[in-house]
């Protein structure tokens, strides 16, 4: 680096034109600007690199970045920055979905608001006015992607209404439905009574609400028999009473017929196999149109379905209860049966799981619909298959037992939405029925009609690791980057889209998998491990923190969390504290370069450098190993903690400490050099997390291009030195307890203590006592030198202390008795809540973990504290 390139503080050392504080606000967008402008994240297919890829779980185009985005993102972030780094062809590919329910919903809204429906305006001038929402107010969560650093290839940013992968639904769709993997039929489906579409069961959200169960007499006397439901007003629906087969109390009853209550209409008492004896009565209503298990019966049993309610959940049965909504009718026919006297038992508050739209929030209304379907039996058997047998690996391995559950006993997927804002169905109805099916290169008859539904969301996002590269054109992207590298998401979305992607893309394919790995994270929860929740008042917004904190250190506390499979504890505390790292980076940094740290040149020969430099070199060789083989595993929490614990005590609280004797003398050209190096591989490790602070820092150190670029680090190991790294492990020993016994007894840090070193040369450190001295704060002894107290260090090493005149015995030993009642207290909390079998049975693994840690932590306390009390003087 040139001297005119360097700004120069007021005593000339330069800095690289680094700034006094770190200031996010300042580098963030200004480096990001510059990533985008000079291509560096665009993915090259014609690249003879070794390719890795991953696509984003797309974004709804409604939606914007949450706390769960910020955790997913900074992971594909992390993991594309490294492999850059590390010499591959990156593509991390952007996108949207289109979000049909979400994005129609939001446009709906806005005509309520001026007294209007879709239908005022008919299907195109809708559909139209979707588009322009997209164009003004859709997206918002890219700029934010942008805000956290997701180093995407722009150029390459996919929507799932795109004309290209418009054209890949259409291709799939008839393709599935030539090979008769898709088929229309009248089945019990999941519907919105507020969106009027059907649901798939991975969008019904199920929750525990209070509700009513009510026992109805059906029939008279001997003849007569109970059913429970928490759904009265379905009655109207019944067309039979089932009860088990070997029930020895309804045995006289099967076959026979018996009156439904309030209708007059008689229905048959079956016998089926799916009905359990032992709960409730043994007796069920069979509701065919309205519940599926009560369809699968009726279809056994030949029994008619009758639908009682229309789409919007307002009864249609000809009677006193027409016209009302399902929860007008439920009281008004619970008070009639009442009044009949058919009412056995009621019990209310009545506890039960209750699905709601995943969308809306809406109960959810099992509906007899006629609605189109995939046969999910041989493609989810290709897509268990594929992990069965290694060609797709899920990390961490625990969580493909979830994955099997699902493919292995998958329904039928209905993926017909009642919806105008999505890829509509390409199917065609002629005037006499017939019916035909139109590929994206294909004309539909003329004269024909066609159908009104549009596709779930879902099934184009099934579609995104191959659509967006081009398919079903043979493109240069797909030869390069498919199948992709690894799929970073979620376990919550394992059904939802993980299982989807693996169907269609070995479908699509030719049996190749549509990525190698599935990285599957949990979900972000507070340091309590407490569910995020408005009601619970512990919502985290990631742009606040970036607003606070910077995006470094929103990442770095996501990050550090992210263990795998397991949930991802937060605060606001540690993303401070991640804050406070990143400046502690940036003023090492700057020291470091105002005492003249320089990249320039070869290292020196092993030989000619101090134990303190051969001690940084191997500790830092050691720290490279485990940071590959952590990435290697996806441990990322790992990652992070071996970086921090390196930079913030080993290079900033340690190297620099002991450097600085050196640095000041007028012979440190070799020291120099080594924390150039270890600075300058140090931040290309934390690049791939922290990218903002350490590009800025990596560039004013070595006035290189970007860190984007930059080679990932490669452990040498000829630098590991055990011998060095036990020579200053044993004087990290002696200053940490002087150290440690000082603050015990309440010394200023800068008060200095007369003190005698022995047995400095038993561990061969003997060389390194004016540094000891220097560190802990020791004068040498003087004439008048009296041991008043002695810490005895490993290694037969001797400190004798002479404090007196520096100590208030009485003080400290009321201060060190009051911090020992203090320790002993929080030791018996942890102890009784992690001898509690309720408790541990039910916290969260990062809830019981910190309890140990605080366990650790104060019995560690009462040993310090012990000793501290032997060591006061007696007089």
């Amino acid at each position: 680096m040139t001297e005119t390139t360097q700004n120069r503080t007021p005593d000339s050392r330069p800095t690289g034109g680094l700034s006094a504080q770190y200031q996010p606000g300042e580098v963030e967008q200004r480096r990001y600007e510059t990533w985008v402008t000079e291509g560096y994240f665009t993915a090259d297919p014609a690249s003879d690199k070794p390719a890795f890829s991953i696509v984003i779980p797309p974004p709804n185009v409604t939606g914007s970045l949450h706390v769960g985005h910020a955790l997913d993102h900074t992971i594909q972030d992390t993991l594309s920055r490294l492999k850059r780094m590390q010499g591959f062809e990156v593509l991390w590919l952007p996108g949207m979905d289109h979000a049909g329910i979400a994005t129609q919903n939001v446009v709906e809204r806005q005509l309520a608001a001026q007294q209007l429906s879709r239908h005022d305006l008919g299907r195109e001038d809708f559909v139209r006015k979707v588009w322009d929402w997209k164009a003004e107010s859709g997206g918002a969560i890219l700029g934010q992607m942008r805000r956290l650093g997701d180093s995407v290839d722009w150029s390459r940013e996919r929507f799932t209404m795109d004309e290209g992968l418009s054209r890949a639904v259409q291709t799939i769709f008839k393709r599935l439905y030539d090979d008769e993997l898709i088929y229309r039929a009248n089945r019990i489906i999941n519907w919105c009574p507020r969106c009027l579409t059907a649901l798939s069961d991975i969008e019904v959200e199920h929750t525990d609400d209070e509700g009513e169960l009510v026992s109805i007499r059906y029939g008279e006397g001997d003849n007569s028999i109970v059913v429970a439901t928490t759904r009265a007003e379905t009655m109207l629906g019944d067309t039979a009473v089932a009860v088990h087969p070997d029930d020895e109390r309804y045995k006289h009853l099967v076959g026979t017929e018996i009156e439904l209550p309030l209708t007059g209409r008689r229905i048959p008492i079956v016998a089926d196999e799916h009905v359990d004896p032992s709960f409730g009565t043994g007796a069920v209503k069979v509701t065919p149109a309205h519940d599926p298990n009560d369809f699968e019966i009726g279809q056994r049993h030949d029994l008619p379905s009758i639908t009682m309610m229309d789409e919007r959940a307002v009864v249609t049965v000809h009677g006193p209860f027409e016209g009302l909504d399902r929860y007008e009718a439920r009281p008004a026919i619970v008070a009639a049966l009442r009044e009949e006297g058919r009412i056995v038992a009621e019990k209310r508050p009545y506890v039960h799981s209750v699905g709601h739209c995943s969308r809306c929030k809406t109960t959810v209304e099992p509906r007899l619909s006629l609605q189109w379907f995939v046969n999910t039996g041989p493609l989810a058997k290709k897509a268990g298959d594929a992990v069965r047998d290694g060609r797709v690996t899920i990390e961490p391995a625990e969580l493909s037992k979830r994955y099997f559950a699902w493919v292995d006993n998958m329904h039928d997927w209905c993926i017909s939405r009642q919806l105008w804002w999505g890829h509509r169905i390409p199917v065609w109805y002629g005037p006499d029925g017939e019916t035909v099916c139109v590929g994206p290169d294909e004309e539909p008859p003329a004269g024909y009609t066609q159908d009104e539904d549009v596709l779930d969301t879902w099934f184009s996002s099934a579609l995104w690791p191959f659509s967006t590269m081009g398919w079903p054109e043979q493109t240069a992207e797909l030869a390069k980057f498919y199948p992709t590298s690894v799929l970073v998401t979620g376990y919550d979305i394992l059904f939802f889209w993980v299982a989807r992607m693996m169907m269609f893309g070995l479908y699509a394919m030719d049996d190749v998998q549509p990525f190698n790995v599935v990285n599957l994270h949990g979900m972000v929860r507070d340091g309590h491990g407490k569910k995020m929740s408005k009601s619970f008042g512990n919502v985290v917004d990631p742009l606040d923190w970036i607003d606070r904190y910077g995006a470094d250190a929103t990442r770095f506390t996501l990050a550090r969390g992210a263990n795998p499979g397991s949930d991802v504890p937060i605060s606001e505390e540690w993303c401070q504290g991640s804050r406070n790292f990143c400046n502690k980076l940036w003023n090492a940094t700057r020291f470091a370069m105002m005492n003249g740290a320089t990249v320039e040149g070869e290292l020196p020969p092993v030989d000619e450098l101090s134990a303190i430099d051969k001690w940084i070199l191997s500790r830092l060789q050691h720290v490279i190993g485990e940071v590959d083989e952590q990435f290697k595993a996806y441990e990322y929490a790992k990652v992070c903690d071996t970086l921090y614990h390196f930079a913030w005590d080993d290079v900033c609280d340690w190297y620099l400490e002991l450097s600085k004797p050196v640095l000041a003398s007028g012979n440190a050209e070799a020291s120099k050099r080594v924390l150039g190096h270890v600075l300058d591989q140090l931040l290309r490790l934390l690049h791939p997390v922290i990218p903002f602070v350490t590009e800025e820092l990596w560039i004013a150190l070595t006035g290189g291009e970007t860190l984007v670029k930059a080679q990932w680090p490669a452990a040498e190991k000829e630098l590991i030195d055990d011998s060095a790294e036990e020579e200053l492990a044993a004087l990290q020993k002696v200053v940490t307890e002087v150290r440690r016994f000082r603050s015990d007894q309440g010394l200023k840090p800068s008060q200095r203590v007369s003190a005698a070193l022995t047995g400095l040369g038993n561990v061969g450190i003997d060389t390194h006592e004016p540094l000891i001295r220097s560190l802990a704060r020791l004068d040498k002894p003087g004439p008048e030198f009296t041991a008043t107290a002695t810490l005895a260090v490993s290694g037969a090493i001797t400190v004798d202390l002479d404090t007196r005149g520096t100590i208030d015995v009485a003080a400290e030993r009321a201060r060190l008795e009051k911090d020992r009642a203090a320790a002993e207290k929080e030791a018996a909390q942890c102890r009784g809540k992690l001898g509690n079998e309720s408790f541990i049975g039910k916290a969260p693994e990062q809830v019981v973990a910190k309890i140990k840690d605080r366990l650790a932590t104060a019995e560690a306390d009462l040993a310090r504290i012990a000793a501290a009390l032997e060591a006061l003087p007696t007089a």
